[in-house]
């Protein structure tokens, strides 16, 4: 069922392809402060399946983006995320993190150095969370001493996913082709009249290949027009968003991951490079830097550990379920679950005690009162697909 412009509520923001979202007949819900599609009239589940077999076009105009501008910015953002920012080069992408001083995750996002629009030198482009980029912008303003601060609410964003997402977007534009996984390129969208201008970078939140695009909001309806005419690709929803990342393992900030949880917990460890580890030529220098150093040096020793469950029957498994060990002890609490359409059946990430988290580890979830046998796996649930050249 689609809505009126009437009948949303008035204190939600809307992205600029909300009159599209409502002539494809999606279904609007408050998410993050916006009126979100969370499904078109195929329904999450047919949304989902394309998107694996195809491509889907995903609306993520609500999330934030900003730049940071100065010759110290990628040392001066180090301050505030444990990743390698300085030894980006220039059209690489990167997975970060904000900390706080409890070692806590503030928020996840991604950061890459990139040529400016207008062509006067490089700046770091950061893509946050719909829900945290007010904080993170207010975060970054401690940076404003060492580095421009420009958030960009005049620019939407787009993500086509799926196995044949560039090959598709490569018919309108052949060097998007030539790009890999975890980077990203200044592109030209020809069209009638003067060609959309796009910054594209080959990354995204189902686990498969595609794109994510960056564009002027007030072309973004054209743009997404020239895409929907494209015979691979369909307009999915928050539904099937969802889903498609939950069997891609990736965690969802407020869920997965939040203020308490530490990477080392998170299992993003991975994502700290060497250099920013104890015995790194810059080690440490961010919040929480003691508390998140000191347990990838004695990892064992954490208490918890975010993990992947499969249901072991057909009922799902929602967040907040508790988790139970086969001698009754509290084993931990799911975060996110649903039922995984490319698994065909219940999957779910969760924090559990150290001494639960090896696969094949058998718990039981408490639903409506009722012990939901699930068996721990090691994500993702399906494979990833990246385009790695």
């Amino acid at each position: 069922m689609s809505e009126t412009p009437s009948s949303v509520q008035s204190d939600l923001l809307l992205t600029p392809l909300y009159g599209l979202h409502l002539e494809l007949g999606a279904r609007l819900v408050p998410f993050a402060g916006y009126s979100m599609p969370v499904q078109y009239p195929a329904g999450i589940l047919a949304e989902h399946l394309h998107t694996r077999q195809s491509a889907g076009l995903f609306d993520i105009s609500h999330m934030g983006q900003v730049a940071l501008r100065g010759a110290d910015a990628a040392a001066a953002l180090e301050t505030l995320v444990p990743m390698d920012i300085v030894g980006l080069v220039e059209g690489k992408q990167r997975y970060a993190l904000f900390t706080n001083e409890q070692g806590g995750i503030l928020d996840d996002l991604m950061v890459i150095p990139r040529t400016r629009a207008d062509g006067a030198g490089t700046e770091l482009f950061l893509i946050v969370n719909a829900a945290c980029k007010a904080q993170d912008i207010a975060l970054l303003g401690a940076l404003s001493d060492r580095c421009e601060v420009v958030p960009m609410p005049e620019q939407a964003l787009i993500a086509l996913q799926g196995p044949a997402a560039v090959q598709a977007f490569a018919r309108l534009v052949p060097e998007a082709a030539a790009m890999v996984f975890m980077t990203g390129r200044w592109l030209d969208v020809p069209r009638a009249g003067a060609p959309i201008r796009v910054f594209a970078t080959r990354s995204g939140y189902t686990g498969e290949d595609g794109l994510e695009i960056s564009v002027a909001a007030r072309e973004v309806e054209a743009l997404a027009r020239l895409l929907l005419a494209l015979p691979e690709v369909k307009p999915i929803g928050l539904g099937a968003r969802d889903t498609l990342r939950l069997e891609a393992g990736l965690c969802l900030y407020g869920h997965d991951i939040d203020a308490t949880t530490t990477p080392v917990e998170a299992g993003l460890v991975w994502a700290i490079q060497k250099v920013r580890r104890n015995g790194g030529a810059r080690a440490g220098g961010f919040p929480g830097a003691d508390v998140v150093l000191g347990q990838i040096d004695a990892s064992a020793a954490v208490a918890r550990r975010r993990v992947g469950l499969i249901g072991m029957d057909r009922t799902p498994v929602r967040d907040g379920a508790e988790l139970l060990a086969s001698d009754g002890r509290v084993a931990g609490r799911v975060t996110s679950g649903s039922f995984g359409p490319s698994v065909g059946g219940p999957v779910a990430m969760a924090y559990v005690g150290a001494e639960f988290a090896a696969p094949g580890t058998a718990l039981h979830a408490q639903v409506r009162g009722r012990a939901v046998p699930m068996q721990v796996q090691p994500m993702p649930f399906v494979p990833h697909r990246y385009w790695r050249g």
